[in-house]
């Protein structure tokens, strides 16, 4: 498949609205925040509450694996095809938030961030993105993200009290954006691209049975 840049202004969008909104008024903030009672009558926070974020800490933090992500997407150049399932991935992840009554509301990038990484490992181990030992690296990712759902396990505890950061991590949004990640990334890369698996050409050369 070939490479796109659209991931990576997908990635500068993130940043950029998330550093906005944490200066903006917070009328206005909480006006962009997704709660799962009230979300019908403000369906666009489905994508907005992504840059909503708790405290400087969170912010931070998610800046920083914002910035992880897109230093390894810089790397490797997904193709529109990974962007695409991205964006698709970014309402789904708050909407399946909602199989959780626990969860009330939820802000922040880090389901959102999941989704992307799953994406990303699915079309490497796929070699749809065509970079050295790509499985491999495609591998190292999804085994990573796995371990850290596993560890969290958000389904049974989707929410979880960070005393360090003073504040209620969303769990289930990290396992919601991995499933989404999985399945649309799967979908993105049903169809082979001009990069996937070559086929060597019969030629004189080669015996034919």
């Amino acid at each position: 498949m070939k490479p796109s840049r659209s991931w990576l202004l997908l990635c500068a969008l993130h940043g950029v609205a998330s550093m906005l909104l944490w200066w903006a008024r917070e009328g206005m903030v909480t006006s962009l925040t997704w709660h799962a009672d009230d979300w019908l009558n403000q369906p666009w926070t489905l994508w907005t509450s992504a840059w909503v974020h708790m405290n400087t800490p969170h912010l931070i933090s998610n800046q920083l694996a914002l910035g992880l992500l897109t230093a390894f997407a810089w790397i490797v150049r997904p193709p529109i095809a990974c962007t695409l399932a991205w964006l698709l991935a970014w309402p789904l992840t708050q909407a399946t938030l909602l199989w959780w009554p626990q969860v009330g509301y939820a802000v922040g990038l880090a389901g959102l961030l999941h989704a992307g990484a799953m994406v990303l490992a699915v079309h490497l181990m796929l070699r749809r993105i065509e970079v050295p030992k790509a499985r491999r690296w495609g591998s190292l990712l999804a085994l990573a993200l796995l371990g850290k759902l596993l560890l969290e396990h958000g389904w049974s505890s989707p929410v979880v009290w960070d005393s360090a950061n003073e504040m209620s991590v969303v769990q289930a949004a990290h396992l919601s954006g991995a499933f989404w990640g999985l399945l649309l990334g799967l979908a993105a890369a049903w169809r082979r691209g001009p990069g996937a698996l070559r086929v060597r050409p019969v030629g004189p050369s080669t015996p034919r049975a």
